[in-house]
């Protein structure tokens, strides 16, 4: 079975996501590399990053970054640097299109980068949600890899 990898240079897996990549920070985004062996079937990758933690009461996980459409030769997303080309970024909950760095308001919180081998091209438009987005791939999804980061408010 193929295993695709998800890592950054910005931070260890589990660890503390440093405070510039914040969104009351300088709200860069942090390197990505993607690695492991891609599917063979694998048309495209899509990346979700969310807080699980933020709404846990209501069950709800706020969404900070919504990528789908990267080819599946991409194997990095540059510190700051927006996805290749012909990707598309998805509607936060932050209510725009972009990265939407770590907001924890109420003490330390775990944000799980999610990379997607998908054996499909998705036709959605930039003002898709993750709800809508995790529909639509959940059928066509081949490989899963997670690198999860912990940041805490100032």
């Amino acid at each position: 079975m193929a295993e695709i990898k998800i890592s950054s240079n910005s931070f260890a897996d589990g660890g503390q996501i440093p405070k510039k990549h914040g969104y009351k920070n300088k709200n860069i985004s942090p390197q990505l590399s993607f690695a492991g062996q891609m599917p063979e079937k694998a048309r495209s990758l899509a990346l979700i990053m969310d807080d699980p933690d933020a709404m846990k009461p209501a069950g709800k996980v706020w969404s900070h970054w919504l990528v789908w459409n990267m080819p599946t030769s991409t194997t990095q997303i540059k510190e700051g640097s927006v996805p290749p080309t012909e990707a598309v970024e998805g509607t936060t909950d932050f209510g725009s299109t972009g990265y939407g760095g770590p907001a924890p308001p109420d003490g330390e919180h775990v944000y799980i980068f999610a990379l997607y081998a998908l054996d499909t091209v998705l036709d959605l438009p930039a003002y898709t949600t993750k709800n809508h987005l995790e529909n639509v791939i959940k059928p066509h999804i081949l490989a899963k890899a997670e690198l999860r980061g912990r940041y805490s408010p100032d």
